[in-house]
Formats: structure tokens, sequence, C-alpha cells
């Protein structure tokens, strides 16, 4: 610990004791948190105002030992602390650091499992409930809950195919090419065994997972996204709020349309084609909730939630980060994923462009859009991620100046073209020995479209002083013989050179 740890006060991995407590258990349930969560440190001689107080010298070494046989006697599975001492400000304090445990989970030996299990949440030690401890052993054995047999269900052959058709139909509506839609393959019992979408037991009877009552939406208590559409920036007054439920993969496209239809929109015209513009990037909102919903645990009560406030975004997943994952690695592309089955699935579907690319490519794409960077917050127990928004007025204020900039630019180019074009149709005629073939009324063409780039039939009409009747036969005999175009249309006619001649 530095004075800098110190000043930065407690939090959701640092705790301070004035004294070692004659109660064990007053810092023993933050021992088994730490162990259960990804670690951290309980410094005693530190009061909460942050105040430095220290440990007496002479007792430094006995307390030392106290904390450390306390904390071996009171945890199951045992938990081997590194306590030490240091010196802060010219007083020695006693640090105590955990680390993450790898037998997850932790409990008060007294309590027993039941009762003992304690998380660290924002920045204190709360008792686990049931849903927590069992996610906690699926996660220390390496062990997926949505691979998990339902015995009380069962299926037909006929529900298998109708999934494996459901998937496919998906997959293939979800390619962008023809070469993508070849590469789809057909679905069939043997894959949804291998994926863990079914699970076959010792006598050959075949059952769905929890993966395949997910993917069919047989049941929404524990499979549901909850969208929200709040006015300020608070969850006090409802704008809009829909739960979906249903397969998966509907929940997801019905949860990223419902974000569309609650951000703004704006459009931008790029020639003759007009472009949508979302103020925020749509591909990686779509991949959020998708991301959301592989690494949801299943087993917490609370669902995956989409909330839109004035000032953001905010896509909430219950579960938190796996152990290894960080806010760091995460946006350096590192990832893992909590539900294995549910991952291979929403592959075949076309629902993941890549692993690991989500969170760099949102980044990415914030900072081209002009955003502040996306605002990732673990909660232990959940990952919040924030997307934040301009006001109205800013959006659409940034439209229209984005697009004055690509009409200026486009309009340079256009400009810069004709002058290349003209540029080379003039050396041409001037090199060429035909020029001498054409007349007088051409040649005055000719010489014009050189000078200025284009002439229209009101043009050629003046520069003779003859009638728009006979401009028009002089241009189009011209445009017969390939040196001109006619370009536009209606009143909007004009001629250039063809740089083809």
């Amino acid at each position: 610990m530095t004075i800098n740890d110190i000043l930065a006060g407690e939090s959701k991995n640092v705790e301070f004791k004035e004294v070692r407590p004659d109660k064990s258990i007053k810092y023993i349930k933050s021992v088994v948190a730490f162990a259960n969560g990804k670690g951290g440190s309980i410094v005693f001689g530190v009061d909460d105002k942050r105040k430095v107080l220290g440990i007496s010298d002479d007792i430094v070494f006995s307390e030392i030992d106290a904390i450390t046989n306390a904390i071996s006697d009171s945890c199951e599975p045992a938990i081997v602390p590194d306590v030490y001492p240091q010196t802060i400000e010219g007083k020695t304090v006693i640090v105590a650091e955990i680390s993450s445990g790898r037998q997850k989970p932790y409990y008060i030996k007294a309590d027993g499992i039941t009762d003992g299990v304690y998380v660290r949440v924002s920045g204190t030690s709360r008792k686990a409930d049931r849903a927590m401890t069992q996610e906690m052993y699926y996660e220390s054995e390496g062990r997926s809950y949505d691979m998990v047999i339902q015995r009380d269900l069962k299926i037909s052959d006929d529900d298998i195919e109708k999934l494996c058709a459901d998937m496919k139909e998906v997959a293939l509506a979800n390619c962008s090419n023809s070469s993508q839609k070849r590469a789809v393959k057909d679905l069939t019992k043997n894959i949804l065994l291998n994926w863990g979408i079914l699970a076959e037991d010792d006598k050959g009877v075949v059952y769905p997972t929890n993966a395949y009552v997910f993917l069919t939406g047989k049941d929404s208590l524990l499979s549901k996204i909850q969208c929200g559409m709040f006015k300020g920036t608070t969850r006090g007054i409802f704008v809009d709020k829909r739960d979906y439920d249903g397969p998966l993969w509907e929940q997801v496209e019905e949860a990223f349309q419902f974000v569309l239809r609650n951000i703004h929109l704006g459009a931008r015209l790029e020639g003759i084609y007009r472009n949508d513009i979302y103020e925020l990037p749509p591909d990686s909102i779509r991949e959020l909730i998708i991301n959301a919903v592989m690494n949801c645990s299943f087993l917490q009560p609370s669902h995956v939630q989409v909330a839109i406030y004035d000032d953001r975004l905010e896509i909430t997943t219950p579960g938190g980060l796996l152990p290894g994952v960080t806010i760091e690695r995460m946006k350096e592309g590192y990832s893992q994923i909590r539900n294995h089955a549910l991952a291979h699935a929403f592959s075949y579907m076309n629902l993941i462009e890549g692993w690991g690319t989500g969170i760099p490519k949102l980044i990415r794409e914030m900072r081209e859009y002009g955003l502040r960077e996306p605002e990732f917050i673990d909660m232990e127990i959940a990952l919040r991620i924030n997307l934040y928004r301009r006001k109205k007025d800013e959006f659409y204020n940034n439209i229209i100046e984005q697009s004055e900039k690509s009409e200026v630019r486009e309009s340079d180019e256009v400009r810069s073209k004709c002058a290349q074009d003209t540029l080379k149709a003039r050396s041409r005629y001037a090199q060429s020995a035909l020029k001498d073939e054409f007349s007088a009324q051409e040649k005055a063409v000719i010489d014009y479209i050189a000078e200025n780039g284009s002439i229209t039939s009101a043009q050629l009409s003046a520069l003779l002083s003859v009638k728009i009747r006979r401009s028009q036969i002089i241009l189009r005999g011209l445009v017969e013989s390939g040196i001109i175009l006619k370009k536009g249309i209606s009143k909007n006619i004009f001629y250039v050179f063809n740089v083809k001649y």
C-alpha cells in the first residue's frame, strides 16, 4: 500500500481497520468476500477517514500472527493470506492481502456454506444468496450453467428438427453475401449434442439442456431482456418499458430495435442516396446486447437490462466479469464466455463477428463518432457498460456540419475531375490533325469548352449569334462525331469533352 492508495479510500478491493477487532468475524467476512471475488487488501492501522493511526511497534508481529491464524482457522476452503507490516507516513500499518481463490465458494466455517458465503458489492461485504453460490461452483469447476441437463423436460425428434430449422433460417438471414450463405450447413441432433444444447445420459436418452430452454424461449422467468427508456438521467420516470422473452435471438433483435427507436436518427444525402445516421454505432449496440446474453448469469434473479437515458445508453449484464477478465484486458480484446453452448449457437447463426473483437471495435467506433469512450463499470455481481450520447441539438448540428463538409468535398472532387478531363481533351485536340475537319462554328464550340470546361445550347446561341435551334443542331453533330458528350437532363443539359475521344 502507498499513501496514494490510502488517500483513495476504501473500495471494492481495499478496506481499513483502526485496529484488529477482538472478534475476528468483523474482518473475516471481507476476507471471504475478497477470496470469492478478485482479491483485495485489509489495512489495519487506518481509520475510515483515511487517517493513518499506525500499530504499536512492540505488538506488530504478534498482531500479524493473530490475523494470519484467524484467517486460516475461520475459512473453508483454507485461505492463505499474505500479511506483512508497512511504513506509511512514518507509522507502521499491517496489510493483509487476499488473493482471488480457485476453490470457490469460500465461506466462514462456523456459519457453513449456506450462510457463510460473502461477496464484495460496491465496497462492502455482503452475504451471497444461493444463486451467487451456485454460480461460484460452476466457475471454479469450469462448467457452464447453460449446459446443465433439464431432466424434467421431454423433447421429441420433431422438436429438435424444428430448432435446427429455425437456427438455420436465422443463420441464412444474417448472411451478408451468397458465399456466406453457401457456407451455412444443416444442423443435426449430433451437432446440438456436441455443443451442449442437448445432452445424453448413460442409457442413451436425449434431454434438453438449459441452452435449449433459452434458445426456444421455454423459460421466460430466467431468460428475458428488460428494456426501458427514462426521462432525464435517472430511473425516476419511465417513458417506455418493454420486457422481451421468447427465443433468445428474437429477444436480441427486439431489444436492438427498441434502442434504435429511442435514440436520435439523422440523415445525410450522399449524391442521390440517403444515408441514415444514428447517434450511436448500431453494429456495436447489437453486439453489446449479444455479449450481454452470452455472458449473463441465468442463475441470478435479475435479467439483462437495456436502459436509455437523456445522456447515455446503459447495458447491464448479471454475473459480472469471469475470473481472469479485467476491464483493461477487455479493452485489449481479451474475452471469456460464461455460456458456452449459447456461444456455439450464436456463432452458427452469424450473430457474432469475431471473438474478442466487440469491445475494441466499440471503442474505435465511438471515437469515430466523436463521442467519449464507453464507460465500463465492474459491479462485482454485474457488468455495466455506458455509451454516452450527445444532446439532441448537438447531434443534429453535427449532422449538418458533416453534410456541409461532405458536399464541399464532393464538389471539389467533381470540379477537380472536370478540370483534369478538360486539360486532357484540350491537349489531344491541339495535337489532333482532325481539328482542321471541323467547321468554324464547331471549332468555336470546341474552343469554348477547352476554355470553360462545358457549354450549353444557350451559351452557344449567344456565342455564335444564332437561334437556339441552330445551336442544338451544331452540338448534336459534335455529339454524334464523338468529340463531346451530352450531360444532365431537362433544363440542366450541358456538353463536355469526351475524354475517350
